[in-house]
């Protein structure tokens, strides 16, 4: 009986926390319904279709499959931020949210809908031989700023603190230390345990005290990143939270995977303490999202359980947040949220009467205040486990994604899915004209089969080559204003150190401010995304006039038989590794200690002007390098998915074309009969939706 009743309050425990869980998800219950209709439409467009259809529509349902939202989580150190992912989970204990923050990894979770047969996952992949060997031997970042500066005391105890961490790494992981870098390890399963053994920094075994487990952090310090799959109680889609290790990375050895983790992720969670809010020691905080769109950006305020007068100090924490973007070109009009993961965990173990005094007194107080809009309905708040939940600020927080979800990667998907399927069932479609149609009627005047055939061809390639090469001339252009912003930024900041030499002398540290740079190169990449936009724009409306002509020409079809949706252009990533730490954004001891090692005028200019531009190359490198290389290569691997589709519009169109009477008797048959009629109808309506 005992057995029964703990199963039974278990389940309703279960339940109890789903329909918390499920609040401010509306929205992504949308996006789940659309994403059914779709592969509805697939699946019928499958069946009214010919083999060569079937293939397409595959590829369109692995586009659905892989579907997976993600939003990377950064803030400050102790802002909470690990456990406001543990309950946007919805396990309060999941990640350890004491880490040290240089040791910790950025960790992916995977959140699915619960399925049948579903079973937990988890994947830890190790720094590879280059990575590490660069951290031990020059100091990670910081490391290297010092070497350049000639702070030699400072590299040397950045040096030693390394070479402490891999003597501990060492005899913890003994001759399999070598071997594990660069590899990566997988589980069918997770727990607290194992995930503490590759993300938490350990304590060191003791023999006096049997809580310490020497397999705690064993492999946390060589731990690149982890990737957890799990499902999600309430959760209509799939989605992908990244827990990342802050900006405070002593070594900034992860500061340039938190970089790519935001890039990827396109939403970017900010988490602040209450108490802390943002301030200007959180210039490397601000410079990693101030390059992301505002509407890309929420704004978490944690902690407001420990406020004191949160009626007051609320609004007051708001205006200060407002007033340090707008003083620091942070993002504009992001939105601001405020909440309390404590609350949350609290909440979901339905332990509200185990709250901190303190901290249940600042609840009672914040609820007769609060605007929860519409989230809670008005039995709701008479629910004290679901006002909690409310006040938390996590269900504000879930519709807040939801929407930028909605309007971001799921429309994306949606519209791209959905084009490409209504190309595939228009094409379809017409199909039944021509088969209605007279043969014998303009035969002569219609381009046969393998002129036709060669003109695609011809039309494909050209079309691919032109904007291939309109692409390679905007890259060169962008790498040219590039190396004359970067050029004119060190001439001008060189100029600035002279100036304040004459002035003041070296006795005075002079210092400049690096925002110009970042602004200018900024333009840059917005000109790069307008004209990457214009070109890719340019080049499907002129194929998809090119193939309506051929359709014309070989077919007998006009524009609107065919009904082509050409693919929106892809959307160019925002240059967020603009927000990468530079020698001139810090003003360290070793910073000041750089003018102590310069004689003459001459020598600090010269010697100044090669500091900069060492560290300004990776801003210029990865833009023209990598983000620019990219949007070239995801802007053709479009139009080549463009192509391919119209590849198998035109091998329906040929078939019908080349059928002979009886053929197309059958075909007539085939297609006649009111249920195939109306499923097309229903099908055409559906992905008419989606294509616009």
């Amino acid at each position: 009986m005992n057995v029964l009743n703990a199963s039974a309050e278990q389940d309703f425990r279960k339940a109890a926390q789903a329909d918390l869980l499920s609040m401010g998800l509306a929205l992504l219950r949308d996006v789940a319904q659309s994403i059914s209709d779709l592969r509805s439409a697939l699946d019928a467009l499958e069946v009214l279709g010919t083999e060569n259809t079937a293939k397409r529509v595959e590829r369109l349902r692995r586009q659905l499959d892989a579907f997976e939202p993600s939003v990377t989580m950064v803030g400050q150190i102790k802002s909470g931020k690990t456990s406001l992912v543990n309950a946007i989970v919805g396990q309060s204990d999941l990640l350890p949210a004491d880490v040290n923050p240089w040791t910790s990894v950025v960790t992916s979770l995977h959140l699915h809908p619960e399925t049948p047969g579903f079973k937990n996952s988890a994947s830890f992949r190790f720094f590879d031989e280059d990575e590490w060997d660069r951290l031990v031997s020059g100091g990670g970042r910081i490391g290297e700023l010092a070497s350049r500066a000639g702070a030699d005391d400072e590299l040397e105890k950045i040096k030693l603190e390394v070479a402490k961490m891999r003597e501990k790494s060492q005899a913890r992981l003994g001759q399999k230390f070598e071997m594990l870098l660069g590899q990566q390890r997988d589980y069918g399963y997770f727990d607290k345990d194992l995930i503490e053994r590759y993300v938490c920094l350990g304590e060191e075994p003791d023999a006096d005290d049997p809580d310490i487990s020497d397999e705690q952090g064993r492999f946390a310090d060589i731990t690149k990143s982890a990737d957890l799959n799990m499902e999600r109680a309430a959760l209509p889609i799939g989605l992908c939270l990244r827990d990342t290790p802050g900006v405070n990375d002593t070594f900034m050895m992860r500061e340039q995977i938190t970089i790519r983790s935001i890039r990827e992720s396109r939403i970017c969670v900010v988490v602040l303490s209450a108490h802390q809010a943002l301030s200007s020691t959180d210039l490397a905080l601000i410079r990693l999202i101030s390059h992301v769109k505002s509407r890309d950006i929420v704004i978490f305020v944690n902690r407001i359980d420990e406020l004191s007068d949160p009626q007051t100090q609320i609004p007051q924490i708001a205006q200060s947040i407002a007033d340090t973007l707008a003083m620091h070109k942070g993002p504009e009009d992001a939105q601001v949220i405020f909440g309390s993961a404590l609350w949350a965990g609290y909440a979901l173990d339905g332990r509200l009467a185990d709250l901190p005094p303190a901290s249940a007194d600042v609840l009672r107080e914040w609820s007769e205040t609060a605007d929860l809009g519409d989230i809670l309905n008005e039995e709701d708040r008479r629910d004290p486990i679901k006002m909690a939940w409310g006040l938390s600020g996590v269900p504000a927080l879930q519709r807040a994604l939801s929407q930028r979800i909605v309007d971001g990667i799921a429309e994306t998907t949606l519209q791209r899915v959905g084009s490409s399927a209504f190309n595939l069932i228009n094409a379809i479609a017409a199909t039944q004209q021509m088969g209605g149609a007279d043969k014998a009627v303009g035969v002569g005047e219609k381009l046969q089969g393998p002129a036709a055939q060669a003109r695609l061809s011809e039309i494909s390639a050209t079309r691919k080559t032109d904007l291939d090469a309109s692409f390679t001339a905007i890259l060169e252009e962008f790498s040219g204003r590039m190396d004359r912003v970067q050029a004119s930024f060190l001439e001008r900041a060189t100029a600035s150190l002279i100036v304040h030499l004459e002035q003041f002398g070296d006795a005075t540290p002079w210092t400049y401010d690096p925002a110009g740079l970042r602004m200018l190169l900024g333009s840059s990449h917005k000109v790069l995304a307008r004209k990457s936009k214009a070109a890719f724009e340019a080049a499907v409306q002129q194929t998809s006039e090119d193939l309506g002509d051929l359709y014309t020409a070989a077919f007998g079809l006009s524009a609107e038989q065919v009904g082509m949706v050409v693919p929106r252009a892809p959307q160019v990533p925002a240059p967020v590794t603009l927000g990468r730490t530079i020698a001139l954004d810090l003003n360290g001891s070793w910073w000041k200690r750089w003018w102590l090692h310069r004689r003459g005028y001459k020598a600090y200019a010269s010697s100044f002007y090669e500091l900069i531009k060492a560290e300004t190359n990776p801003f210029v490198e990865e833009l023209r390098d990598d983000l620019a290389q990219s949007v070239k290569d995801t802007a053709l691997e479009a139009f080549d998915v463009f192509i391919e589709e119209q590849h198998s519009v035109f091998a329906t169109f040929d078939r019908m074309a080349q059928a002979d009477p009886e053929e197309l008797k059958a075909i007539a048959a085939r297609n006649a009969p009111p249920d195939r009629k109306a499923l097309l109808d229903k099908t055409l309506k559906t992905l008419n939706e989606y294509a616009s």
